[in-house]
């Protein structure tokens, strides 16, 4: 086996690698590698994909031990308002309060409770091409202003990364709202994965040993896709439910299992034939 249970709880909180993981195109994230760059045109660059949690899964959830940008409701925001740079008004930007206040139209009640869980992923990514294309920094002569635009830019990109994905939405309620921080180097401890959820894990591991290099073995692996993108799904949805009610220690619990679920998915897509087990990385 690969990780032995103890080994594996710590090695997949511990990890500080960024990892990609597949998902399926209603979250329609942008690659999180790209997100230096011109955020307009690095969308219009992006090849159409069909993406589902079935076979051939081409993914991008996106996964990190660096933990997301604070609101900037905080003190320790990073990004500064057209006052506090004392530069003029950025036409047509939006409120950078937090992820949900800089879109409006498609989160007009907040976070949860106050709005569901779930996000119309088409919607909010549409008022997301109008933002970047109303702040485009291209639209401003080199100087502060342009710095501006183009670090305003960078933060409807991060709201717009965070809140696309389930797992990067959930982590932010969870730690700008309620003070939880399932992604802290002390998570393992503090945020364990509950026993029945880890022996799932590990059986994932264990039939990759066993099928890993027999003639079935690619088969099995898409089954094993399948299977994992159902346990996704459900558990998104559990999840949602817990935000909706307000049950936070509830969503807590969800999404520590949606993390190592996403880690599972992450594995099991870069299995090659003749592997006989699948490295697993944690990450935010």
């Amino acid at each position: 086996m690969a990780l032995h249970a103890p080994r594996l709880a710590r090695h997949l909180y511990r990890s500080s690698t960024s990892r990609t993981i597949a998902k399926s195109t209603r979250y329609g994230l942008i690659n999180p590698s790209q997100r230096d760059a011109c955020t307009l045109c690095q969308y219009h660059t992006q090849t159409s994909r069909s993406q589902t949690f079935g076979p051939g899964t081409k993914s991008i959830y996106t996964l990190s031990n660096t933990p997301t940008r604070r609101a900037a409701s905080t003190a320790t925001s990073t990004t500064q308002t057209p006052t506090e740079t004392n530069e003029p008004p950025i036409t047509g930007a939006p409120d950078i309060t937090n992820h949900y206040t800089i879109f409006p139209k498609t989160l007009p009640a907040g976070p949860p409770p106050g709005s569901p869980f779930e996000i119309s992923i088409s919607d909010l990514r549409r008022e997301f091409l109008q933002l970047q294309g109303t702040i485009h920094p291209d639209k401003y002569p080199s100087g502060t202003a342009k710095q501006h635009a183009e670090a305003l830019s960078a933060r409807i990109n991060d709201a717009y990364r965070t809140l696309s994905d389930p797992l990067q939405r959930a982590q932010y309620l969870l730690r700008e709202w309620h003070g939880i921080d399932v992604t802290a180097e002390d998570a393992s401890t503090k945020h364990a994965l509950d026993p029945a959820t880890l022996m799932e894990v590990m059986e994932v591991q264990e039939t990759i040993e066993e099928v890993g290099a027999s003639p079935e073995a690619e088969a099995e692996i898409e089954a094993l896709k399948e299977e994992n993108g159902m346990r996704i799904a459900g558990c998104v949805g559990t999840l949602a439910g817990a935000f909706d009610r307000g049950d936070i220690e509830g969503a807590r619990v969800e999404c520590v299992k949606l993390r190592f679920w996403y880690s599972v998915a992450e594995g099991l897509r870069e299995w090659e034939p003749g592997r006989t087990e699948i490295r697993l990385v944690h990450g935010s």
